[in-house]
């Protein structure tokens, strides 16, 4: 379990819940209220506490006291060394240094007693040499008498049977017992410290370093680590004392709750604190918590293995609950909020259209269980429950991880993004020489968020979250049709026309619409479709062109229906656009498959295009790199994925790639396409 606090740690002034987030209180960043429990350390951000450095530094200052004591001590007990000439030739040697390990200091707590220092037992032979002495020194009758009695009774087989019982058992009693293990993972210090040793040209370092390389050091410390971690278990808590502390809690309706926790997997649960008590903020799906159904948001846990909760910071509970596995039993006072059985949720799948850093959002309510991601990434939301905050796996990592992540929720994120352009425009510098007076000229953004539920797809000033995505196998028949998009000079035109010649049994271009007149060798259908200003008037206004333009007073164009003849002939319809058409060509039914041709670098760019026999100017090569990022951050949510055409060749290769894979693995496609 670890916190959630902006510095690792959670304060108590925690008044309101985190699903109500005051998004106008921009100027300070609002503080962490739940605390994740035993949380995976790769999902996020999360941060362990550093155990490690806290018992090596116990270590060095047990090694520091004990130095001090016997320095100390040596001076108490100093020798006139006149006295003798071998004290003199003694006090000549340099003494020898090193550092005491603490294990073996036994004024801290640590008793390891010697076998050899057993207690001392009467034997019945010595038992009755002194009752003899006695008869001899007490003359009296009565003494006498008792001494008699007593003498008869040691003298009796049983009797004496029963003293040797009982001086064995006072033998084993007092055996010294094997000390408490300080810590259960030697072995990893024992590679902390040869890591710290591994540079080390001394000669010590090197011997120190090959000891603990040694396979019967490293045997020896792992046999230590497993009976350590044996040793230091907590120690069962019976049912009597569950019972005897649930009657302390009164007139409170209790409940006994008990989880079977396996090591590799998290107990998915987050914890706040409402004053003293120590509340259930969230349960996470994949943990044990989500899993058994016994947990639930609101409960407050008042123990934990008969360890009182109540009055606990919960930077407290985390230190109680950072190594407990196996079986652990809550007894808790129910939530009272009467929440409907929850409904069963079903998974929806989302391309993120943003970045997204847990670590840098003063939101989150738990940075430890946040979900990092980057745009295009798939992620599979399985709980919309807190309408601000979802939880979800990145595709590919939900073998890997246990438990969910933390993600914003769509409306939640829209209306950050919102808020962060106002702020924006609010803070643009007014221009040196403005008359007050005069009217603002500059285009107002729209602030009213669209309705995600009519349009899914999205203008360039329209705020741009997640869209719903499904997996798609094209039909042997149907081939989606494959976009070629970029700047200028980077490849795309040179790249689609390799294809078409390498495989033109495969591949062929849509036959674009003219307003001009057919020339000698041109054939209708084959070049060109030929047909008359008003009717390409006419398609414009029906929208059957993914784009057109004018040339020299004569409109030329590309319509879905050209590329819906070159699908159902079974080909793969090859196509070079502008960004300006993407949209109209997702809104279609064809299905394309876009891929953004992006530049390599300046330098590499202007190679490239020195060996075609070009000689761009630098300004050329700059606007050429600002119009790519210019085209994949306005249009980037439309792109299928990118190739970076740095060579030629290798650019072809891998372009053959991505477009057979589409034969033979199913694509993520948005859930409009499908329904």
């Amino acid at each position: 379990m670890t916190t959630s606090h902006m510095n690792g740690h959670i304060t108590e002034d925690s008044d309101s819940e985190v699903k109500n987030v005051d998004l106008t209180c921009s100027e300070e960043p609002q503080k962490h209220r739940e605390m994740a429990v035993d949380c995976p350390g790769d999902l996020g951000s999360r941060m362990m506490p550093m155990r490690r450095s806290a018992q090596l530094e116990r270590i060095r200052q047990q090694q520091e006291d004990m130095r001090r004591r016997r320095e100390e001590e040596g001076k108490k007990q100093e020798l006139d060394l006149t006295a003798s000439m071998r004290l003199k030739k003694l006090a000549q040697i340099p003494p020898k240094t090193g550092i005491d390990n603490p294990i073996f200091d036994t004024e801290e707590g640590i008793i390891l007693e010697s076998p050899h220092c057993t207690v001392k037992t009467l034997e019945v032979e010595e038992l009755l040499t002194s009752l003899k002495h006695i008869q001899h020194v007490l003359v009296d009758p009565q003494s006498q008498e008792d001494i008699s009695l007593i003498l008869q009774l040691v003298q009796n087989t049983d009797f004496q049977n029963a003293f040797k019982i009982h001086n064995a058992v006072t033998v084993h009693m007092n055996k010294a017992s094997p000390p408490y293990p300080l810590i259960s993972n030697a072995q990893e210090l024992a590679q902390e410290v040869q890591s710290v040793l591994k540079p080390s040209h001394h000669k010590d370092g090197q011997e120190l370093n090959a000891l603990l390389n040694a396979p019967h050091m490293q045997a020896l410390l792992l046999a230590h680590d497993k009976v350590a971690e044996q040793e230091m278990q907590p120690e069962p808590v019976t049912e009597e004392k569950i019972y005897e502390n649930v009657g302390l809690y009164g007139g409170e309706t209790v409940k006994i709750v008990r989880i079977e926790k396996a090591r590799d997997i998290p107990l998915g649960a987050t914890v706040r604190n409402e004053m003293d008590s120590v509340i259930i903020s969230r349960i996470v799906k994949g943990g044990a918590a989500e899993k058994s159904g016994l947990l639930h948001e609101g409960d407050e846990v008042l123990e934990i293995n008969g360890i009182e909760i109540r009055g606990k910071d919960v930077n407290e509970v985390f230190d109680l609950l950072a190594d407990m596995h196996g079986t652990l039993t809550f007894v808790l006072i129910p939530s009272q909020q009467s929440k409907p059985p929850p409904a069963k949720e079903t998974v929806i799948h989302v391309k993120a259209h943003f970045d997204y850093d847990p670590s840098d959002d003063p939101y989150v309510p738990c940075r430890e269980l946040g979900l990092s991601f980057q745009k295009g990434d798939i992620l599979h939301v399985i709980s919309q429950e807190d309408p601000n905050w979802w939880q979800a796996y990145r595709d590919g990592d939900e073998d890997n991880q246990p438990l969910a992540g933390l993600i914003p929720g769509k409306s939640f994120q829209q209306q950050r993004e919102a808020m962060k352009q106002t702020i924006e425009e609010d803070k643009e510098p007014e221009k040196s020489g403005k008359l007050w007076c005069a009217k603002k000229n500059k285009k107002k953004r729209k602030k009213v968020l669209y309705n995600a539920n009519k349009n899914d797809d999205y203008d360039n000033e329209e705020i741009l979250t997640y869209e719903e995505m499904s997996l798609y196998h094209q039909p042997a028949n149907r081939k989606r049709p494959i976009v070629l998009i970029g700047p200028q000079s980077c490849g795309q035109n040179e790249l689609r026309q390799r294809l078409l010649s390498a495989e033109g049994d495969r591949f062929a271009s849509a036959v674009p619409h003219t307003t001009r007149s057919r020339r000698e060798n041109e054939v209708a259908g084959r070049d060109y479709h030929f047909i008359s200003r008003q009717a390409f008037e006419n398609d414009i206004a029906a929208g059957k062109f993914i784009e057109y333009g004018e040339f020299e007073k004569n409109l030329y164009g590309t319509s879905i229906d050209s590329v819906r003849q070159v699908i159902n002939s079974g080909k793969i319809c090859l196509l070079n656009l502008h960004t300006q058409s993407l949209k109209t060509l997702r809104n279609s039914d064809l299905k394309p498959y876009i891929v953004f041709i992006a530049p390599p670098s300046q330098e590499r760019l202007r190679a490239l295009l020195a060996k075609e026999g070009k000689n761009p100017k630098p300004e050329e090569l700059r606007e050429i790199i600002e119009k790519t990022r210019e085209m994949e951050q306005n249009n980037g949510h439309y792109f299928d994925t990118a190739i970076v055409n740095s060579d030629l060749d290798k650019a072809y290769q891998e372009l053959l790639r991505l477009i057979n894979k589409l034969d033979t693995e199913p694509q993520w496609v948005p859930s409009t396409w499908l329904r």
